[in-house]
């Protein structure tokens, strides 16, 4: 049995951000909703895109299929691929992979975007398997693909998540897992240790101490 390391997408193996905001903003515009404040932009990366539009942009309900349809219109027409590897990020992938553990990656991205993104930064070959959301939101929450990703793995050891907000640590907890926050993502201050995180990593090359310390 090797250790079983789950990994967020946005915020914690790559920086987003751009072609997100991008999209929020396209969105907005689309519905007629003032122009995103750069803390609405932030908080817009990492929940489920559903419940950001409402929670974040205050979207009212009967309004989310018609955000959601114009934003990932402009997200796939190219904004998908605004995206930049985490320094440090592949040298962390390298070294778990050497120290034989397996790594999978738990998003609330829809699951084909997510592979996309892996296959375009060079990353996809350093995962075993890559587990997101449904597009019609019906899977999204990371709780539930948390569940996907353990399923998958059945003889991973000692599951452990890392990801960058909130959303990460109460998935993992749901399932008993620790979260390593990534604190070089777009969390705000506070975030990741009010959620619970078991530790908080303020560089991936910092990660693998801390999973060592986790197991323990």
């Amino acid at each position: 049995m090797t250790q079983l390391v789950l990994f967020d997408l946005d915020g914690t193996l790559v920086d987003s951000s751009p072609g997100i905001s991008a999209s929020v903003r396209s969105a907005a515009a689309e519905l007629g909703l003032p122009e995103p404040t750069s803390e609405q932009l932030r908080g817009m990366v990492g929940p489920p895109l559903q419940d950001g539009f409402v929670l974040v942009l205050g979207v009212p309900v009967a309004d989310v299929p018609r955000a959601v349809a114009a934003y990932r219109a402009h997200y796939t027409a190219g904004a998908l691929l605004d995206v930049t590897v985490h320094a440090g990020i592949p040298e962390l992938l390298t070294a778990l992979l050497e120290d034989g553990a397996t790594l999978a990656v738990a998003t609330s991205k829809p699951e084909t975007f997510a592979v996309r993104v892996l296959e375009h930064t060079g990353l996809l070959p350093a995962f075993a398997s890559v587990h997101g959301a449904t597009l019609d939101g019906a899977v999204r929450h990371k709780d539930q693909v948390v569940a996907a990703a353990l399923a998958a793995h059945p003889d991973g050891r000692d599951p452990v998540l890392v990801g960058d907000r909130e959303h990460d640590v109460l998935g993992a907890a749901a399932h008993g897992l620790p979260c390593i926050g990534a604190g070089w993502g777009p969390a705000e201050d506070g975030e990741l240790a009010r959620a619970g995180a078991a530790a908080i990593a303020a560089t991936p090359a910092e990660v693998l101490g801390l999973l060592a310390a986790v197991r323990r």
